[in-house]
């Protein structure tokens, strides 16, 4: 591993943590591991992450017990990326939130017909009123409450679910209105703003992290958590001018297949090569192999855990098979990955 400042916390003792020292290479890939109950999310969700926000922002709330941290100086945020919503209504969806869809308003607002008409910008949006169909607000839906279950969406009976008035959706783009654009899966997007490079960068991104099926208003109130946690990571790569962030993410690849594992460490890898630091708390084999760096917690769970039973990069574990579970575990996925590349004789 090349030479690289060190995040250090020391004295971690919150819950079954046994006063450990946890040494942190920044500007990598690491992967937190260990068996159940072995004291993983301690470390990074409730002592490592609080710990970084209070020297970071002055974070009043409940830092998990430890000594001392070294080598914050070197990071210049923290966040946590997790499967929450990327938004509360409908209004918000993948274009919103990455935040190209400023710039699909502005090509459209700078067509012949909308400078004839005088529109901006703003008619296009569904947060101003004017041009989005005031029937439902420009959430294309309207919410029915249902006393004893979860509110269900219908689509708006005025606009049929397209947000936008008719006089608006006159306006076109290559043939395509807003709803129409709206309307587009990622992939094809990439290819419909192909000479827009400001639009598909993004796009390019958030294809890139096996979201090409999504559409570009999708709701977020269809995403799953899975979903809304690879558009906030295609977010964050899209910013190209950020480094210093320490990202931490939570068992990332649960419910994810095989291929779309290998385009999130794509995406996470992007983004150690901008010069930020990925901590993933993970148990699967793959992404434990690939990371720069693995923690090993231990042995076991509970109170037979909370130790650091080893730590280096994956070939050091997998030259130690009998230090822990992981590095046993990893040693045999190695060998059957290894055995699988053999040409067959």
């Amino acid at each position: 591993m090349q030479e690289c400042a060190w995040l250090t916390l020391q004295g971690a003792r919150e819950h079954n943590l046994q006063q450990i020292d946890v040494r942190l290479p920044l500007g990598t890939f690491i992967a937190v591991t260990g068996v159940s109950g072995s004291g993983k999310s301690t470390l990074v969700k409730h002592t490592l992450y609080p710990a970084l926000r209070q020297h970071l922002t002055g974070y009043h709330g409940r830092v998990g017990a430890h000594t001392a941290l070294q080598g914050a100086e070197a990071v210049r945020r923290v966040l946590e990326v997790d499967h929450t919503p990327i938004g509360k209504t409908p209004r918000s969806n993948p274009a919103t939130y990455v935040g190209f869809y400023d710039d699909i308003r502005r090509l459209l607002a700078q067509t012949p017909e909308a400078r004839l008409r005088g529109y901006t910008p703003g008619r296009f949006s569904f947060n101003v009123a004017g041009g989005r169909c005031e029937a439902c607000g420009g959430q294309g839906q309207r919410k029915v409450e249902m006393n004893f279950l979860p509110d269900v969406f219908v689509p708006c009976e005025t606009c049929a679910g397209r947000r936008f008035t008719e006089e608006t959706l006159d306006i076109r783009y290559h043939d395509k209105h807003i709803a129409g654009i709206l309307a587009l899966t990622v992939t094809e997007a990439v290819e419909f703003f192909a000479s827009v490079a400001s639009i598909r960068r993004p796009l390019h991104i958030l294809d890139d992290a096996g979201l090409g099926y999504l559409t570009l208003g999708q709701p977020s109130n269809t995403l799953s958590g899975g979903e809304a946690q690879r558009i906030k990571l295609a977010y964050e790569l899209s910013r190209s001018s950020q480094s210093g962030t320490l990202y931490l993410l939570d068992e990332p690849t649960t419910g994810l297949h095989l291929a779309d594992i290998e385009k999130l460490l794509h995406v996470l890898q992007a983004l150690v090569d901008q010069g930020n630091t990925v901590v993933v708390v993970e148990h699967n084999l793959e992404v434990i192999r690939q990371a720069d760096y693995i923690i090993d917690l231990g042995p076991e769970g509970g109170d037979a855990g909370g130790e650091v039973v080893i730590a280096g990069p994956p070939e050091h574990l997998i030259a130690h098979p009998e230090a822990s579970h992981t590095a046993r575990f990893l040693r045999a996925y190695q060998d059957g990955h290894m055995a699988q590349e053999q040409p067959v004789l």
